[in-house]
């Protein structure tokens, strides 16, 4: 066995669309949500490793699981399984989530093109929904909050997929945006190598943002569900910044350059979310700025 089954990409918390592990959340909670943050991005990066081949991605995202889930001896090459297993133990919280990602990142490994939009949902239920349901049951929050935190989770991700499109496709050969939307469309997967999108392009990009925004229509009803104060604030800063990408990619071409934030807007994202769900709270859900 290798002395790790990591394959880090360098990427870290500061390169996610939302904060992770922030100052708004429970400073007794961040600890272990930087251990499921570090165990989340070692999976990530060995499906997104294009030195592998889909065997050994499978074999490697096996012992993660099988580490999480306590199968068998603990390799030292699975520590970060380990240590989100030790984590889940202390707080009490299902190892499912755990195992879902890595379903979602041993699908990854093996399929690089989604048919339907539903086929996408169905993968983004297994990549970024398991996100939402472990910082809810570790804030002990009622899992009745599970289909506006999916919603979220899932927009969050489909958003990041039209944000790197085409990086997605140059470096792994992935597309996630519907093949069906794209010959409705008269477009094609090669588009996405383009250096500008087309008027084809834009009406499927538009028509994934649409999908996007029925998510949010569910999603912002989240920080109102949430009973822990602190847990609200992120959630509500989560849905401004998720909102907000999604308009910009509306106006901004992402095949002309990835469409992200500044740091001013993501700060200004984070106060008026923050101002806004604590007038709610005083005045009434209904009462806006």
């Amino acid at each position: 066995m290798t002395a790790t089954a990591e394959t880090p990409s360098g990427k870290g918390a500061a390169d996610e669309n939302f904060p992770v592990g922030s100052w708004l959340l429970p400073p007794a909670l961040r600890p272990h949500i930087a251990v499921f943050y570090a165990y989340a991005r070692a999976i990530d990066d060995v499906a997104d490793n294009p030195d592998l081949t889909p065997d050994e991605k499978i074999r490697r995202l096996d012992g993660f699981a099988n580490a999480v889930a306590n199968n068998g001896e603990t390799d030292e090459a699975y520590a970060k399984a380990a240590a989100i297993r030790d984590s889940l133990r202390e707080t009490g919280v299902p190892a499912q989530h755990c195992l879902d990602l890595v379903t979602a990142f041993k699908q990854d490994a093996v399929q690089n093109r989604y048919d339907t939009w539903g086929e996408l949902i169905g993968y983004c239920l297994n990549s970024a929904a398991p996100v939402g349901r472990y910082l809810i049951d570790l804030h002990g929050e009622s899992r009745s909050a599970y289909p506006a935190s999916d919603a979220l989770c899932n927009a969050l991700q489909i958003i990041n997929h039209l944000q790197d499109c085409a990086d997605d496709f140059r470096t792994l050969d992935r597309v996630y945006i519907p093949r069906d939307w794209l010959r409705d469309a008269g477009s094609a997967v090669s588009a996405v190598n383009d250096p500008a999108e087309t008027p084809a392009f834009r009406a499927v990009l538009n028509r994934c943002l649409d999908g996007v925004d029925d998510l949010m229509t569910v999603a912002r009803d989240l920080p109102g569900q949430l009973r822990n104060s602190r847990f609200a604030m992120e959630a509500a800063v989560i849905v401004r910044i998720a909102d907000t990408l999604a308009a910009d990619l509306r106006r901004r071409d992402p095949l002309a350059g990835r469409v992200v934030l500044t740091k001013p807007r993501y700060l200004w994202c984070g106060l008026t979310a923050i101002v806004s769900l604590f007038w709610r709270r005083i005045f009434g859900p209904n009462q806006k700025l």
